[in-house]
């Protein structure tokens, strides 16, 4: 999964709700579900979202959405695979963006 935001330091979670195409309700339901997701709040309790706080909701929405994981079930993946599983996300990632290289290359052809 390739979510494209600027390169910025804080995004709002209507910047990160679109990014991953989901709404507002389900990043805040996540946060209050998964420990992982912890995103700033400023004086007015907008949530601030850092870039590791992105690469965490990559994760979770990897685990809930893509992998078809329930709540709970990624909630003791996470919690029993912590440094693996944020490891193999990271290298899924990347083998998705080599095999797009690839595909545009093949239709360059």
């Amino acid at each position: 999964m390739k979510v494209d935001l600027p390169k910025k330091r804080y995004y709002s979670i209507g910047e990160v709700a679109d990014a991953f195409d989901v709404n507002p309700s389900l990043i805040r339901f996540w946060e209050t579900e998964f420990s992982i997701l912890s995103p700033k709040k400023n004086s007015k309790g907008n949530r601030k979202f850092t870039t590791q706080d992105i690469e965490n909701l990559k994760h979770v929405y990897f685990l809930v959405k893509e992998k078809g994981y329930t709540i709970e079930g990624a909630k003791t993946y996470i919690r029993e695979h912590k440094k693996k599983s944020l490891d193999s996300l990271g290298i899924i990632n990347r083998l998705r963006e080599i095999r797009s290289r690839l595909i545009k290359i093949k239709e360059q052809l």
